[in-house]
């Protein structure tokens, strides 16, 4: 079971003092930005806070969640977590009528589809401290999926729209007159997935395989774990991409098929 190599080993991590250590990293691209005047500065480090502060509470509620909560608990904590990502990808499909609803029902398809077919057959451990992390990265690719197919949609529709009038114009249906922006959208949106699948341990090695390795698994056990996360994340931003397109191409056009302004 993959739940065995990742409690296999004892992973050596950074002490407190190594990670107030590693704040001089944040500094130097701080000094990047300042010196070349980008304008992200102060942005920049007030990510960087608060990454630190919600990965502590994220660490202290999942060490909880973990030991108290068992499978309900974590499934709880998916879903908010697709809650979330369904409002974040939502705000890139601004000016689409129910943006954010299109990205939150297609990411929670894309999720519950890949991650209920990898518990169905067994093939990750329906236990809390396996869901979670699974889910995280799946949720987290259907929300990227999510939100470049709406920004993609509105572009489309918003520099290609006397060729999508003229379509209508010419009897097509609003699907139809569609159909060739939402394909161009699609596409874009599994580009960078399908591109980091073909390179995967060839330019460099992904995070859940380099993490079973720092632990101390054998290389060969690592990629195991690593070729099904590479899979999943394929068929999440597949299945979240074509259901949140869909949903929002619905939004583009009234009753009458006529496109919106």
């Amino acid at each position: 079971m993959m739940v065995s190599v990742l409690l296999a080993a004892i992973v050596e991590v950074p002490t407190w003092f190594g990670v107030l250590a590693s704040v001089t990293l944040v500094v130097v691209a701080a000094l990047v930005a300042a010196r070349e005047h980008l304008g992200v500065t102060k942005e920049l480090l007030i990510a960087a806070g608060r990454a630190g502060v919600q990965l502590v509470i994220v660490g202290a509620l999942l060490g909880w969640l973990f030991k108290h909560a068992g499978l309900g608990g974590a499934l709880g904590w998916v879903t908010a977590m697709v809650l979330v990502a369904g409002r974040v990808a939502g705000r890139r499909g601004k000016g689409i009528p129910g943006a954010t609803r299109a990205a939150l029902i297609g990411i929670a398809v894309g999720t519950g589809a890949t991650l209920g077919t990898l518990l169905l057959l067994h093939v990750v451990v329906a236990q809390p401290r396996v869901v979670v992390p699974v889910g995280g990265m799946v949720v987290s690719s259907a929300m990227q999926a999510a939100g470049v197919v709406l920004r993609r949609l509105k572009e489309q529709a918003d520099t290609d729209r006397l060729e999508i009038e003229a379509r209508l114009a010419l009897g097509f249906s609003s699907r139809e007159a569609f159909a060739p922006h939402l394909r161009s959208a699609l596409r874009t949106s599994l580009i960078p997935g399908i591109d980091v699948t073909k390179t995967v341990g060839l330019i460099a090695l992904p995070g859940a395989m380099t993490g079973l390795i720092l632990a101390g698994v054998a290389p060969l056990t690592a990629i195991r774990y690593q070729i099904v996360v590479m899979w999943m994340l394929l068929a999440a931003t597949a299945v979240a991409a074509l259901v949140t397109a869909r949903l929002a191409e619905r939004s583009l056009f009234d009753s009458a098929h006529r496109l919106l302004d």
